[in-house]
């Protein structure tokens, strides 16, 4: 009788409990020649018997079906050839129409067209078994998982910017990979501007030899770049199932710039840039006061002009205005924006004066914030023991309890995020303001349009175009700066 042999181990546990494939097949090859079967085929696989398509199972299915003469199936034991009852309506069928003997070597059983009701017994006690032990290994899964979410522990491979580690007891964890993350950083920063396309970022990203943590590093590509800039991961909670929880490692960016990211991405995606290849500078930045549609540019010979995309139809004919010409206003403010040394000098050491008083409060807040936090994590860790021990609690409402708790958590610690970065932002947007205010009309002239754009997303909001005239608000503190200059200007 010509026979299949089949080998399978589900983990690598199995292969250190001498379950390995090479000792399966010895001790099946040993049975084959014992019976003087003729081998005709064989088949080893890891491939778990909890998924859904087990696809070298079904080789064997198949094999057996076309097989026109009766095949002797040598495995280990019972639950190396199956776990569920649905497998056995099949090997049930072939065994009945006379094709299919199957021989468990352990179990000692074999099962064939004239088995006895006490074989056939066995045998499907012990598919029951088997099937119970996948149950329990799910349920110790799901249990294990949940706890790992509950901890704040990521279950897949790290995003770009993290690496998969074995930590000092050898168990899997993910940490910053400092080859990578400061490239993350800079993709959120570069597309948050609004200046850069994905694909633009992507060239950048190429330039600076930015590749993927995988076996075959490769550049990024735009849709794994779009990937990481929805990835929640970078600022601080995890996605799983459509439901974020937060993590336990280092964020790379703030929840702040993530969502200024996310508003460039939904603007993008409401009407794209129609010339987001082509630099000008104030493609994206300037609402029409009638309507609210964008204003963009296009160019005619030598010159750029900017007009009403007219998207709502409420114009009846179209205004040109020449780049030139909006750039007038501009200009004007810009000259205006200039403190003499004195008054950089004054400015300097309020800044001084005041950072004493910010440096208390800051840290009085960051404490109450995490003191806050600390109680909250302490509370989960008494609800969890409880739930554990009174069988009263449900599953229902203990998650419930928990998202309310992990979701003010995450509001804590996108607050304690805010208090660091403004604690940062604070000597950067002093320098940056004081260094610009120094010449920012010079710097502004001499730059490229990529530069001037950045500038203006830095000085200028609520740009809107009212016929032809150029309407915007300074920002904070540049406001403020204009202010002080014309008050010095009038010997205020």
């Amino acid at each position: 009788m010509k026979a299949i042999i089949l080998a399978r181990v589900s983990t690598e546990e199995q292969m250190n409990e001498g379950q390995s494939i090479p000792a399966q097949l010895t001790r099946a090859r040993e049975y084959a020649k014992k019976k003087g079967f003729i081998i005709q085929n064989e088949y080893q696989f890891d491939e778990s018997s909890t998924k859904d398509q087990r696809s070298k199972f079904e080789q064997v299915i198949e094999e057996i079906k076309k097989s026109k003469e009766k095949t002797a199936l040598i495995v280990e034991t019972v639950d190396r050839l199956q776990r569920s009852f649905k497998e056995s309506v099949l090997l049930d069928e072939f065994r009945k129409q006379g094709k299919l003997e199957i021989h468990f070597i352990r179990e000692n059983l074999v099962i064939h067209r004239d088995s006895n009701s006490s074989e056939i017994q066995r045998w499907d006690l012990a598919v029951f078994v088997a099937k119970s032990f996948v149950l329990q290994i799910s349920d110790n899964v799901k249990r294990t998982y949940a706890l790992k979410i509950r901890k704040g522990e990521w279950l897949s491979k790290a995003p770009v910017g993290y690496k998969n580690i074995l930590d000092e007891n050898g168990n899997k964890d993910i940490t910053i990979d400092p080859t990578r993350a400061h490239f993350i950083v800079k993709i959120f920063e570069m597309y948050a501007t609004g200046n850069y396309s994905m694909r633009k970022i992507r060239d950048e990203m190429e330039k600076m030899r930015l590749k993927s943590n995988t076996k075959n590093p490769k550049p990024l590509s735009i849709s794994r770049i779009e990937r990481a800039l929805k990835n929640s991961f970078y600022y601080g909670t995890m996605r799983i199932k459509n439901k974020l929880y937060p993590h336990k490692y280092q964020p790379l960016i703030s929840k702040e710039l993530f969502d200024r990211a996310q508003q460039v991405r939904a603007g993008y995606h409401k009407k794209p840039f129609k010339y987001a290849s082509k630099p000008f500078i104030f493609r994206g930045m300037i609402k029409c006061i009638d309507c609210g549609c964008t204003i963009t540019p296009e160019k005619h010979k030598s010159y750029t002009y900017y007009s009403c995309t007219n998207h709502k139809r409420i114009h009846k004919k179209k205004t040109y205005v020449r780049e030139e010409e909006l750039l007038k206003p501009v200009n004007e403010i810009l000259k205006n924006i200039k403190l003499s040394d004195n008054q950089i000098q004054e400015i300097t050491e309020d800044l001084k004066k005041s950072n004493e008083a910010k440096n208390k409060f800051h840290k009085q807040s960051l404490a109450t914030l995490r003191k806050e936090y600390d109680l909250i994590e302490n509370r989960i860790s008494a609800m969890w023991d409880l739930r554990l021990d009174d069988s009263s609690i449900t599953k229902d409402m203990f998650d419930k309890k928990l998202k309310e708790y992990k979701e003010r958590q995450a509001e804590l610690e996108a607050e304690m995020t805010r208090y660091t970065d403004a604690d940062e932002n604070y000597y950067i947007t002093a320098n940056t303001v004081l260094n610009l205010a120094k010449k920012a009309y010079e710097i502004f002239k001499s730059s490229e349009v990529n530069e001037k754009r950045q500038l203006l997303n830095f000085l200028l909001q609520n740009c809107k175009l009212q016929g032809k005239k150029l309407l915007f608000e300074l920002k904070t503190p540049f406001d403020t700066v204009l202010l002080a200059n014309k008050c010095s200007d009038l010997g205020g």
